[in-house]
């Protein structure tokens, strides 16, 4: 985020794309909740109806997989209209005719057309925007799990450019990250083209530092994502993979061939806190401490790094990640890899991420410190931008409107999303396992509009049997307006009805995330014999 969770609700406006916050960040969601009835308006652009809807000032219920053409036709009306802010854009940024020239046919009656908003609808939301003292854009998943993800992002970071919205109290381009320790594990360099520090491996000066420091040769190269991974295995190019915490199984897209591919693994190795339905195809699973059981920092989705101590020991053979990679490491030959505590690993840390350098287990406290910090006294960084951008002067990156690359047609008619609900987490591996929490969200279920329930023949109850052009899977009916006619929803928690055996492969060119959020399906009422499941571990029954 370039901006922090307290300053949500002193916002003058938040546009929300793609995420259903009081059901996926509770605790964001109660300020924008405050931000609203401090009299804050609230854009959301989102296809479902979500409980923020109820307070919201506007809600763009667009097709799936067209917000960069709603949102280029916002800007163009800023810009025709003399809206956006010239100074900021003068003295603060460079591109912005680049920008200008690619709206030209962005006009508000094309991405009327394109994504469903009335016109009168996307010109009023683009007015409220720039008229704004304080704008503060929020988005989630549901704007990045697309073909389009990077440029819908892009799009954001222009439109908070193009109206002074960046380097100010809040306001800015903030994602909500899916995991609580998402930003620290890119921030250490848990990506296939980076280092800690973001220093990119195809950086001679930056990998020779790390080299130096660590005694080894880093690959010039970037590594695979995971996509590309599970491409490589079902080749049989993959002969070792090691998961750590990730029901791989379950939140990967078209289940049947990740399933595939992780057995054509000559030797992998799985860690993880409770037994998965990937543990189950793992050679060896190697039992892992969880969050209370061990010590060590998280870095949160507002760059707050945090310090959490061990609350109890953890059970039987389970172990903290750090001691099983010290102790592979050992095993494998590593020298230098010999950390006692994290303590150890966090001085490294403070050496080599320059985010980091001043903070320090003590000054964290309970409190925690936001990166970047740069010394000792220091205190840490509110929002991001200030003064100049990490670059010197921010650069409008135009964008095209790219489409679904799988839409309805006569054999699949409507549009699947997948998501999350309040209830069962990610894959369910520990959710499903709260007696409370399983009673509150047990069964898997399809959410269907009542006007395409009653051309199917469905009532709320019923069984149906969702199919893509990859599989199908048999779940309960929803019948409810939170879609929209034309289009379902699934959530992905549940392994008797896995939702990713349906969801598409189509990557993101590039960043390689997969388009999770739109694919073409279908509806048939009733038992289905036959039903295509991952493995035979899967239910599919009730």
């Amino acid at each position: 985020m370039t901006n922090s969770i307290g300053e949500i609700s002193r916002a003058s406006l938040l546009l929300v794309v793609g995420s259903n916050t009081t059901e996926n960040h509770t605790v964001i969601s109660g300020k924008i909740i405050e931000a609203v009835r401090n009299g804050a308006e609230l854009i959301i652009i989102d296809p479902r109806k979500i409980q923020l809807s109820q307070i919201s000032s506007m809600h763009l219920r667009n097709k799936p997989g067209t917000d960069v053409a709603l949102l280029c036709a916002m800007m163009k009306l800023i810009i025709d209209e003399k809206l956006h802010d010239e100074n900021f854009i003068g003295e603060r940024t460079e591109g912005f005719e680049e920008l200008k020239a690619s709206l030209g046919n962005c006009t508000s009656a094309w991405a009327s057309e394109v994504s469903g908003i009335p016109v009168s609808e996307i010109e009023k939301a683009a007015r409220l925007f720039a008229g704004a003292e304080n704008a503060s854009i929020i988005y989630c998943l549901g704007a990045t799990e697309h073909v389009s993800g990077t440029d819908i992002v892009r799009t954001l970071a222009n439109l908070s450019m193009l109206t002074g919205n960046v380097g100010k109290p809040s306001s800015g381009v903030n994602p909500l990250r899916g995991q609580n320790n998402v930003q620290g594990a890119c921030d250490m360099g848990a990506l296939p083209n980076s280092l800690p520090g973001y220093v990119n491996v195809s950086d001679d000066e930056g990998r020779k530092e790390f080299e130096d420091l660590w005694g080894i040769k880093i690959p010039e190269s970037p590594g695979l994502t995971v996509p590309e991974m599970i491409e490589q295995a079902l080749a049989g190019r993959m002969h070792f993979m090691f998961i750590m915490g990730e029901n791989t199984v379950l939140s990967e897209p078209n289940s049947q061939k990740v399933i595939e591919a992780l057995k054509n693994i000559e030797f992998l190795v799985v860690e993880d806190i409770m037994k998965t339905d990937t543990t189950d195809l793992a050679d060896i699973a190697i039992p892992a401490a969880c969050w209370a059981e061990k010590e060590g920092t998280f870095t949160s989705t507002e760059r707050r790094v945090q310090h959490v101590g061990k609350a109890v020991e953890p059970p039987g053979d389970a172990k903290s990640d750090l001691e099983i990679l010290v102790r592979l490491a050992g095993i494998a030959g590593a020298e230098g890899f010999d950390f006692k505590n994290s303590r150890e690993v966090f001085s490294e840390i403070t050496k080599v991420v320059p985010a980091y350098a001043g903070i320090n287990y003590e000054r964290i406290g309970t409190k925690g410190i936001q990166w970047p910090c740069s010394s000792p006294e220091h205190e840490g960084t509110v929002f991001l931008h200030e003064k100049k951008f990490t670059r010197g002067k921010g650069r409008f990156q135009p964008v095209k409107y790219r489409p679904p690359a799988e839409v309805p047609d006569n054999e699949f008619p409507y549009v699947l999303m997948t998501g999350r609900n309040a209830f069962q987490y990610h894959t369910g591996t520990m959710t499903r396992n709260s007696p409370s929490l399983e009673r509150e969200a047990m069964y898997p279920y399809v959410e269907i509009n009542p006007s395409d329930a009653q051309k199917e023949s469905v009532k709320g109850g019923d069984m149906v049997t969702i199919s893509t052009r990859r599989g199908q899977i048999r779940l309960r009916a929803r019948v409810t307006d939170a879609v929209c006619e034309g289009q379902i929803f699934i959530p992905f928690h549940y392994r008797e009805a896995p939702a990713n055996i349906l969801t598409s492969e189509e990557l993101d060119p590039e960043v390689k995330i997969p388009e999770l959020k739109v694919c073409a399906a279908k509806i048939k009422r009733g038992q289905s014999r036959g039903v295509r499941s991952c493995n035979n571990t899967f239910l599919n029954s009730f």
